[in-house]
């Protein structure tokens, strides 16, 4: 059925003929009598006794008219409430996030938006590849320092840094000299450029231990296997602690997590809680309120 057509024929019904209806929408009167006609036609029924001077709805067309009003109203209003936002947001919301990000806070994020959004059901991904949104069915992924993509729209939400941690009872080495070091890759052997008190320095480094995630990264250097680049939040509470020493900033670009999704038109009302749930977990973006989430 023609719902544009029903919309014309309530809107008839309700003013008592064309020319009343046409009035008061300004829509043509011939439209809306052509359109009436096609729905009856669709219908094989008479919705309107025609008279030479009055309009008057049969029986089927009075019956017609009380049930498609109710629910042409409901589906306006609920129209109206979901543009507004007044809708609770409800569905699958499918996020692909990274690896990292994931093991240190996206458990408490997803509880806790869970329990504010009882009726979104969220389901989480944990991947550091590239995801084809579109084809792979996600709403929204989480991803650090992306690549340019024409086909998503996204903001940062966080940023972090890498520093050069390390045990306090592994000595810092005196210019000239390597030390040992916990890598991601065992090929990982050029110096380290930090960022210190005394300015700008390089240190040379002997892989000692190649692991494949951050967290045995940081667990090594914490056991004072060497020394590490590792992300400012993942190692705060060491170093508030005094169980890690910082040697300085990474020299590099700053990390930035990024939201990327497909369009920033007609966000559903999950992907837009969950923004908004995020800008006011993280309102500054700093590390500092990522490692609150950190154990």
């Amino acid at each position: 059925m023609d719902l544009l057509a029903l919309a014309d024929f309530t809107l008839v019904a309700r003013h008592g003929g064309f020319g009343k209806a046409a009035r008061a929408s300004g829509r043509p009167k011939a439209t809306l009598s052509r359109r009436v006609s096609e729905l009856e036609a669709s219908l094989g029924i008479r919705l309107f006794e025609r008279g030479a001077r009055s309009l008057k709805l049969t029986e089927e067309g009075r019956a017609l008219h009380e049930r498609a009003g109710h629910l042409l109203t409901e589906l306006e209003e609920t129209a109206t409430a979901i543009a507004s936002g007044g809708e609770r947001p409800k569905g699958r919301l499918r996020i692909s996030v990274p690896l990292l990000f994931s093991q240190t806070a996206m458990g408490k994020i997803a509880a806790e938006f869970s329990l504010m959004y009882p009726e979104v059901r969220l389901e989480v991904t944990t991947e550091d590849r590239e995801v084809d949104m579109i084809e792979e069915g996600f709403d929204l992924v989480i991803r650090v320092n992306p690549d340019p993509d024409e086909s998503l729209v996204g903001r940062i939400f966080l940023r972090d840094r890498l520093i050069v941690a390390a045990n306090p009872a592994l000595a810092r080495p005196a210019a000239g000299r390597t030390v040992p070091a916990v890598v991601r890759s065992a090929g990982d052997r050029m110096p380290w450029t930090i960022r210190g008190p005394n300015g700008e320095e390089k240190i040379a480094v002997e892989p000692v231990l190649a692991v494949s995630s951050m967290i045995m990264v940081r667990d090594a250097v914490r056991a004072g296997a060497g020394a590490g680049r590792l992300p400012l939040s993942l190692v705060s509470h060491d170093l508030a602690r005094g169980t890690l020493i910082h040697w300085g900033d990474v020299d590099g670009p700053a990390i930035a997590l990024w939201t990327l999704y497909p369009s920033r038109r007609l966000l559903s009302a999950r992907v837009s809680a969950f923004l908004d749930y995020l800008k006011q977990r993280f309102p500054m973006g700093t590390p500092d309120e990522l490692a609150a989430f950190i154990d």
